[in-house]
Order: structure tokens, then sequence, then C-alpha cells
């Protein structure tokens, strides 16, 4: 598991299993895996493909469920390696939701998981979303 902010981190398919206490929800995002998380957690899936492009809507939905669960809870998403599903949603939510910029954020988590590996094309996905989220938001 890494810690990417004081609220969000990234896992593997082990720490989906055997979260640590201070993890209060979960977010899984591989679709080809499953996982049987502990029942005192809060958990969703949203899956997502290896090695190709996120869907936006997929990705649109991942990061509002982390954004539904952030503020009371330390939310860790996961993937099979932890290295490039979970990264991508981690930082789609940081771009849309905290506004930061893309750069900061592919820093950020480049230094905070070593061995990231985001999904292609995501900066262009990343506005993607946001053109989702804003015209959800103007409905």
């Amino acid at each position: 598991m890494h810690q990417i902010t004081d609220r969000l981190f990234v896992g593997n398919i082990y720490d989906a299993v055997q979260p640590p206490a201070q993890i209060g929800a979960l977010l899984f995002v591989a679709e080809d895996a499953a996982v049987d998380p502990p029942a005192w957690l809060v958990t969703g899936r949203i899956p997502f493909r290896e090695f190709r492009e996120a869907d936006p809507r997929l990705l649109a939905d991942a990061v509002a469920w982390v954004e539904r669960h952030v503020g009371d809870n330390r939310v860790m998403v996961c993937c099979r390696a932890g290295m490039g599903r979970s990264v991508s949603v981690v930082m789609a939510y940081l771009c849309c939701v905290e506004r930061m910029a893309y750069s900061d954020v592919l820093k950020l988590v480049m230094t905070r998981r070593p061995g990231a590996m985001p999904l292609p094309q995501l900066e262009e996905t990343i506005k993607d979303v946001k053109r989702i989220r804003q015209a959800k938001q103007q409905s």
C-alpha cells in the first residue's frame, strides 16, 4: 500500500483482502480479478481493463465514488498490482475534484508510488471526465 495524500492510498489485490485498520473505504478497479474484502469496510467495484485507455464514463464513476467516501474515510483504491488502474483513478480524482494540475499530480504519484504506470492517454481521458462532470452539474 502506498499513501498518495493524507486520505488517499493505492494498493494491490493483497492490500484489498487485508487492508490496514486505518482504511475505511476501498474501491477495487480491476476487471480481471475479484476480492472478498472484510465486511467492516465500505467497498465498491468499478472494473477497468489493464493496460488500456480508461472509459471516461467509468473513470467519472470512480472519481465520484472516491469523492463520496473520502470525506469520512481514508480511501484505498486497489487493482491487481497497484500500479496502473488504481493510480489512474487517484490521479483523476486529484485533477477533477482537488483541481490539481495533471503535471503536479503525475509528479506526486510517481514520488509516492514508485513504479506507477498510469493508463494510456490518461491526461486526455481526465479532460473527458471533467466534461462529463460539468455536464452532470449543469443538468
